[in-house]
């Protein structure tokens, strides 16, 4: 019987193992030829596809970046990106900290209410924020004469910032909720109010968890497309960086421009694998903390 079990634990393992290096190939695999692509001449890509590259071709980034405007695409990503993860962070956190730790009247209804956000998908109602948004410039129009809503990036970063909101909230609720209120007694006891005690104790003390949040949703604002080409429409406005790049797809595959356009997707891959490098510890902590508290 024991020797069944055995048998069947190593069976058991060696599956585990090769769906594992299966997932990693399938992912390793096109990254890299994704880097591999980008530093080719034109003329390489009529060969056999996995061929390495004959030399470093620069020019595809220079082009990328000048020509078909990366760069500005890139610093319009870098605005809305920062910017909606701020207005996030300052809105979630103390709205975790007060459901998580406080008992008031309407908690259970916020409650529900962040919990059943998770069950929207953002895609589903794009073409409801657009039509306020666009009606709302209408009435500035013509009350005050100008318009500012549609093609911002910092109302594109509020709305990132709020469709995100349910999401973060639920999961710093429940890191919040493990943390035991003893740290905040003591705080209290030498005469440190709400906020500082907020702030100065279970801020530092949830870091891991803060520091999971924003990837996730770097992540997540870094790569989006939908919201971004609904609310950035103007032809002559701003884009951000994955709106500019299916731009630079389009024109660089109508004109065989292979190797750019292949630049054109390192320089979008690029910040979050560097984002990813720097924060991978805090990143593994705020996964596994939780769980270990509870």
């Amino acid at each position: 019987m024991q020797e069944k079990k055995t048998s069947g634990s190593r069976i058991y393992k060696v599956f585990i193992y090769v769906a594992l290096i299966a997932l990693a190939v399938s992912i390793v695999v096109p990254v890299f030829w994704v880097f591999v692509a980008s530093i080719k001449q034109n003329s390489e890509f009529y060969g056999n596809p996995w061929a390495l590259p004959a030399g470093f071709y620069w020019q595809n980034f220079v082009n990328a970046w000048n020509t078909a405007k990366m760069g500005e695409y890139m610093l319009n990503s870098v605005i809305v990106t920062a910017l909606a993860l701020v207005i996030l962070l300052v809105v979630a956190l103390p709205a975790a900290y007060c459901l998580s730790r406080f008992y008031f009247k309407g908690r259970k209804f916020l409650n529900t209410a962040f919990m059943a956000g998770l069950f929207i998908n953002v895609n589903y109602i794009v073409v409801p924020i657009f039509l306020m948004l666009r009606d709302g410039d209408t009435f500035l129009k013509n009350t005050i004469g100008t318009q500012f809503l549609l093609n911002n990036l910092v109302v594109l970063a509020l709305v990132y910032a709020a469709t995100a909101l349910p999401f973060t909230i639920y999961l710093l609720s429940g890191y919040f909720a493990t943390l035991p209120h003893d740290f905040e007694e003591a705080a209290y006891i030498d005469g440190a109010g709400y906020g500082k005690t907020m702030v100065k104790i279970i801020f530092p003390m949830a870091q891991p968890s803060i520091v999971t949040i924003i990837l996730f949703n770097f992540l997540s604002f870094w790569n989006e497309y939908i919201i971004s080409m609904t609310l950035m429409s103007s032809s002559t406005g701003s884009k951000t960086l994955p709106v500019g790049l299916l731009n630079l797809m389009q024109a660089q595959q109508s004109a065989a421009q292979y190797g750019t356009m292949y630049a054109g997707l390192v320089l979008v891959m690029l910040p979050t694998l560097i984002l990813y490098i720097c924060v991978q510890k805090k990143l593994i902590q705020g996964m596994t903390v939780g769980g270990l508290k509870g």
